[in-house]
């Protein structure tokens, strides 16, 4: 029986393997999307805001497009499949980059929130990917399958200021207009390699089985687990957003802001390749803990000085930290639920975090035009140690429950 179970495994393993190769270049290529917005979006909307306060809106936008974005696209996986939402999300994301160009052309403000709001919707499926590459793998795999999936976005961050960098003064009296217009084409060839992903509907089963929702987010790991995403994500946003402005208004050059982007997106993902392992060796609580002081740290380095190297170091930094605090939180997130109940509980999760991050993102703007870069980094330290608390909390239970468990079982007859 255990050797029929371990085919089983092996089996499940490989086709997921195949999957995360296709998820993790989609990663990449998705990731371009994120990018050439977060590049260009401040600054683009400092050129057309009428006024110097809404220059972020547009990257909140995107924000709230993520949030907009999340249950929809656990309601479509949920009823036709995992594939068919890949496949919605890469036409959002074509959307994205004709509506942006267009609107850079015409300077329209209106219709480049709308573009960024697209490109908010696709990355919301994108942030699908990851929880996508676990299923049906084994329990050991997971995390890995995760990390790997993540992974992808090293080359997003490579790709996507790169692609900016090229393409930015292409048509010169339009700054940024010929890369959103790329950024189209580039969703095509993502919507080619998602649509090969070998997923299968949901069996009718699965459409109405599971545990209320309610009862499953109300556990102790998964609050701690969502807690900590809803930190680690709109921290990083937050300093990541507000960072090209900041640099633009300190007399920094638009290169050295994509320079900073770029390894921002690297640091971002890098660490990918080894994150899963790092998890299943020492688990995800530790991951996530280190995660976080490492937020902190490069909000420290942010307050120390506003040469390019510090705007780099900071962003590089954060970048680490979002990976470790951000897949950690993922993985935790995995041990919470059921085969039948991953795509509610998991496009729930991700409505809590990308809400939590559109409500702080529009207040980037202003917290950086009325108080400064500095302001931006100091409120990083409140959210990181109430993460730090509530996780040390939620896994003094875990231990405290299986000790308990233990004793009952050693003991049946002492409770």
């Amino acid at each position: 029986m255990l050797d029929v179970t371990s085919a089983h495994e092996i089996a499940a393993d490989a086709r997921v393997r195949a999957n995360v190769v296709r998820l993790a270049a989609a990663q990449a290529l998705t990731g371009a999307n994120s990018a050439v917005i977060f590049a260009t979006g401040s600054i683009v909307g400092a050129t057309l805001a009428p006024d110097m306060s809404f220059a972020t809106v547009p990257i909140s936008m995107y924000v709230l497009g993520l949030a907009a974005g999340t249950l929809p696209t656990g309601a479509i996986s949920r009823r036709f499949g995992r594939r068919a939402a890949f496949i919605v999300g890469t036409g959002l994301g074509t959307l994205t980059g004709l509506c942006g160009s267009f609107a850079i052309l015409h300077a329209s403000f209106a219709l480049f929130c709308v573009a960024t709001f697209l490109g908010g919707l696709y990355g919301a499926v994108a942030q699908s990917y990851r929880f996508a590459a676990a299923d049906g793998a084994s329990a050991a795999y997971r995390p890995k399958a995760v990390s790997w999936v993540m992974a992808g976005g090293v080359f997003a961050g490579v790709l996507g200021p790169q692609l900016v960098q090229w393409t930015m003064d292409v048509w010169s009296l339009y700054l940024f207009a010929f890369s959103f217009l790329v950024q189209a084409a580039v969703a095509l060839v993502a919507m080619g390699i998602v649509a090969g992903v070998d997923m299968p509907k949901p069996a009718p089963a699965d459409l109405h089985g599971g545990r209320p929702l309610l009862d499953i987010v109300t556990q102790p790991r998964f609050i701690a687990a969502a807690l900590c995403g809803v930190i680690s994500y709109p921290m990083m946003n937050l300093v990541m957003t507000s960072a090209p402005l900041a640099m633009k208004m300190c007399g920094l050059s638009v290169s050295d802001s994509n320079f900073g982007i770029q390894w921002h997106i690297v640091a971002m993902y890098g660490p990918s390749f080894f994150t899963g392992a790092l998890i299943s060796r020492f688990g995800a609580p530790k991951i996530v803990a280190a995660g976080l002081l490492l937020e902190a740290v490069a909000a420290g380095i942010g307050l120390s000085g506003l040469t390019a190297m510090h705007f780099w170091a900071t962003l590089i930094v954060l970048g680490v930290g979002w990976n470790f605090s951000f897949i950690g939180a993922s993985a935790l997130v995995l041990e919470t639920h059921r085969p039948q109940e991953r795509n509610k509980v998991q496009a729930f999760n991700d409505f809590l975090v990308f809400g939590m991050m559109a409500i702080g993102s529009f207040s980037s703007g202003q917290l950086l035009a009325n108080y400064g870069w500095s302001a931006v980094n100091m409120v990083v330290f409140p959210p990181v140690v109430l993460g730090l608390a509530v996780l040390s909390l939620a896994s003094w239970a875990r231990r405290r429950k299986a000790r308990l468990d233990a004793a009952m079982g050693e003991f049946p007859d002492a409770i």
